[in-house]
């Protein structure tokens, strides 16, 4: 494999990366933007989504977080994994709502990194703070 430049490299590693996640793909997620050690991702809340309230299940919320947080942290083509995740619920979100990721690198030393994801609606009110911590593990996404 030629030397890619690093967004080229984020685009390839995320290419790689969807080819095998089944999760994301099932829950029709779309990956909007990516960049190296960013990403952007948004999915369309459906009625079996939602709970016994009549709003969408935080189990979903934290699912299109995730999957931006792992999307952002393996830009650089290491194999990096969740260590640890925490997520803050602001505002319900409603059958219909187009809920949108970002995902932003504040740090990536070593084998570390953390990841601050927004989830918002449509109308761009925020409905949770993801934060992540990823660790790389062996491999690659694209091969040498």
């Amino acid at each position: 494999m030629e030397k890619l430049d690093p967004q080229a490299l984020a685009l390839a590693s995320a290419k790689a990366l969807w080819e095998n996640d089944k999760a994301t793909q099932f829950l029709d997620m779309k990956l909007t933007d990516v960049a190296p050690g960013t990403c952007r991702m948004a999915m369309t809340i459906q009625d079996q989504m939602c709970n016994g309230h009549g709003s969408c299940h935080g189990g979903y919320i934290f699912t299109l977080a995730d999957s931006a947080f792992a999307f952002a942290c393996n830009t650089y083509n290491q194999r990096a994994v969740a260590q640890h995740c925490n997520i803050t619920y602001l505002n319900p979100a409603s059958s219909g709502d187009v809920l949108t990721a970002t995902a932003t690198e504040v740090s990536q030393q070593g084998r570390s990194g953390i990841y601050d994801i927004s989830v918002t609606n449509q109308q761009g009110e925020v409905i949770a703070q993801f934060r992540g911590h990823s660790r790389t593990i062996k491999g690659t996404l694209i091969p040498s």
